[in-house]
């Protein structure tokens, strides 16, 4: 492929819900591109992006999956995003090396829960972003109202670059509004080929209407394309520099539309992508710190020293462990050996490639702008790699805590080491999977984001690692808090070795929200900075286990209100056994409550149902937030507790004589009603409320 300046190379993550297109339109750019000869197909298992059997099989994509395609002479690294809640980590730890977004939008459903949740990650990297909407294709395609939803549930500035000639099976085709031309694909040349012909008179207005908007917009980024505008003279040339402005900057969202599955509206996109998504060098300087604290920038350039991002790392049964990274500045080889400022220790990269989905391309270099993988062996997500004369750390990804958990163990004994270093494998290539161990069963147990992700991870241990094992029905994850406010202290004073260790602290803790935050609130400033620390420490130790049935602890701000010092024998060690008793008299005391995760559930059924679900969503413990019709269907907004929602599938197909459909995502750890937790607790055999 060749070597490419920064300033024509694009990064950028194609995310959206489950069943937007994503992997559709990502096998069109590829077609288009020549980097493949032949379109995949997602319903036929055939997608060159969804690789493994699991996502053949469901037509769905599970992992992220990096390609390289070329278009208009620019390097495009793209990344083709999970849009199931339950992988919501994928898209994550992708928008944090992302230089920018596609966001793919189902014409008929609009923002979708999925939708809204990779929108504001993609917020909270400030990420520049271009929409798209897809199907317009099918019946109940209704462009205007997917604007209107971007603006009130996103917050976003829509801005249409193209507008829909028909819709639904009427659907023939795009107005190019700069251009003001129409566009019309050729279907024997899959769409490859186009025409470009004058509006259709019925679309004058609208596209009068749209061009207003869009000159206006680009004209009010600069005071002489104010001028131009008002003068007559601003040009489509102009505009879409303007454009380009104006997306990086976060200004607006460029809208395009089309039909990915009918071939209409991609080369359109791929235009976009190359004119107005930002080159990695013309954005602000990555942002890090030395060991001691000392914040630094680091300048996008490969005249910079070598620094990279670990974002993703995948157990590749014949390259071993490969890291994915993301390379901000400066250049390596490969077989250089590089510094992991995590670990403290010097790895030699191996295996250097650029990725095709599972397929592989050797590289001799990469440098700054470049995603890239290559065999280390001490790695984990979030590490930052450079040259051992530049220990520099980067901001790590943060990923969402599991809300599901299952027992899991191997059909034979004999399969029992099997089974762990497959778990350990998992565990070190997805950061939302976690394992633990049931203290009183002795189980082995798996969690993660959801009933699908659990169920992914247990046919990936038969398929991939040869294992053969049972499971447990998922079960949630649940956490604790308190209900009042209260007061502990804890002191501690013994010898150990032949040492006096000594230490005193009185603690309030607090419930909020959620988190658990450590608050200093001594009146003594000049009280030892280490001891204040190890109280800390004390008490961060203790929130794995709550007090009425060992579940983590959540909901509680804890503040230091009085410690005090020995003459001899005050010590670290101490102070944090006396945080930790302090923390956990706090937790007696303070009426300990059970919280459960509550998903908000997006239904999507006929009217003729609509009573139906609503009376079973009562019936799970669940409100109805808001309905809102769509054409001959009824958008229903609601949250449910996790535990009520197993087997919601089959109970809605059942109801809708199969003609209903949901998603549902994570919204929030609620306070369970106490007759509930009382059941629970008699469950687990734990009477009472403590």
């Amino acid at each position: 492929m060749g070597s490419y300046q920064t300033d024509k190379v694009r990064n950028i993550g194609i995310m959206a819900h489950i069943d937007a297109g994503k992997t559709t339109a990502t096998e069109r750019i590829l077609f288009y591109s020549g980097r493949v000869h032949r379109m995949g197909d997602v319903d036929h298992g055939t997608a060159a992006m969804d690789w493994m059997p699991q996502e053949k099989e469901r037509g769905i994509t599970i992992q992220s999956a990096a390609t390289t395609c070329t278009w208009k002479k620019h390097k495009v690294n793209i990344i083709d995003t999970p849009g199931h809640v339950d992988f919501t980590a994928e898209v994550e730890r992708s928008l944090r090396v992302l230089d920018g977004a596609v966001a793919i939008f189902c014409a008929v459903g609009g923002v979708e829960p999925q939708s809204e949740t990779v929108w504001h990650q993609a917020d909270r990297y400030g990420v520049p972003r271009i929409a798209f909407v897809n199907k317009m294709d099918r019946q109940g395609a209704d462009y205007p109202r997917v604007l209107s939803m971007m603006r009130d549930m996103l917050g976003a500035k829509p801005l249409s670059v193209m507008l829909p000639i028909g819709s639904g099976s009427t659907f023939s085709g795009i107005i190019d509004v700069i251009s003001g031309k129409a566009v019309h694909f050729d279907e024997t040349s899959f769409g490859a080929t186009y025409t470009l012909d004058d509006i259709p008179d019925a679309y004058a207005g609208q596209f009068d209407e749209a061009r207003h908007i869009l000159w206006e917009s680009a004209a009010m980024l600069e005071e002489s394309a104010i001028e131009e505008y008002f003068q007559g003279t601003l040009t489509p040339e102009r505009v879409r520099k303007l454009l380009r402005k104006g997306t990086i900057n976060g200004d607006f969202v460029p809208v395009l539309c089309g039909a990915a599955l009918k071939n209409i509206g991609v080369q359109q996109l791929m235009d976009a992508i190359v004119d107005w998504l930002p080159a990695p060098s013309e954005l602000p300087p990555i942002s890090g710190h030395l060991k001691d604290g000392t914040p630094v920038l680091v300048e996008r350039s490969i005249m910079e020293p070598f620094t990279a991002l670990v974002f993703k790392v995948q157990c590749d049964p014949h390259l071993g462990r490969l890291a994915f990274m993301r390379v901000y500045s400066g250049q390596v080889e490969d077989g250089q050996h590089v510094f992991n400022n995590r670990t403290g220790n010097r790895d030699r990269l191996t295996r250097l490639v650029r990725m095709h989905a599972n397929k592989r391309t050797h590289l001799d270099s990469v440098m700054a702008g470049d995603i890239a993988a290559a065999g280390l062996k001490d790695v984990a997500t979030g590490d930052t790699l450079t040259f051992q004369d530049n220990q520099l750390v980067l901001e790590s990804i943060q990923f969402p805590e599991p809300v599901m958990q299952m027992a899991i163990e191997p059909m034979s004994t004999s399969d029992e080491k099997a089974l762990e270093d497959a778990l350990a494998e998992l565990t070190s290539e997805d950061p939302s999977f976690r394992v633990g161990t049931d203290e009183e069963s002795g189980q082995t147990l798996i969690m993660g984001m959801g009933e699908l992700h659990l169920e992914i991870i247990a046919s990936r241990i038969q398929r991939e690692k040869g294992v053969e094992v049972r499971t447990g029905r998922p079960q949630v994850s649940y956490r604790e808090s308190i209900s009042v406010r209260t007061e502990g202290t804890g002191d501690f004073s013994k010898s150990i070795q032949g040492r006096g260790h000594f230490g005193h602290a009185r603690l309030m803790a607090v419930p909020v929200a959620t988190g658990v935050e450590f608050v200093n609130m001594l009146a003594d400033k000049d009280f030892p900075h280490h001891y204040i620390e190890a109280v800390q420490r004390g008490v961060m130790g203790s929130v794995g286990a709550g007090p009425l049935a060992g579940y983590p602890v959540d909901g509680i701000r804890v503040e230091l209100l009085e410690a005090q010092l020995h003459e001899t024998d005050s010590s670290d060690t101490g102070y944090a056994y006396a945080g930790a008793m302090a923390f956990r008299e706090c937790l007696r005391q303070g009426k300990p409550v059970l919280k459960e995760p509550v998903m908000r559930l997006d239904i999507i059924c006929p009217s003729d149902y609509v009573g139906e679900v609503i009376g079973d969503v009562n019936a799970r413990r669940g409100s109805v937030l808001n309905m809102e019709p769509r054409g001959e269907v009824q958008s229903i907004k609601a949250r449910v507790p996790l535990a009520e929602l197993f087997g919601y599938s089959s109970a809605l197909r059942s109801l809708t004589q199969g003609r209903a459909g949901f998603s549902m995502q994570f919204s929030s750890y609620d306070r369970m009603a106490e007759n509930i937790t009382r059941g629970i607790l008699e469950q687990m055999g734990i009477l009472g409320l403590g």
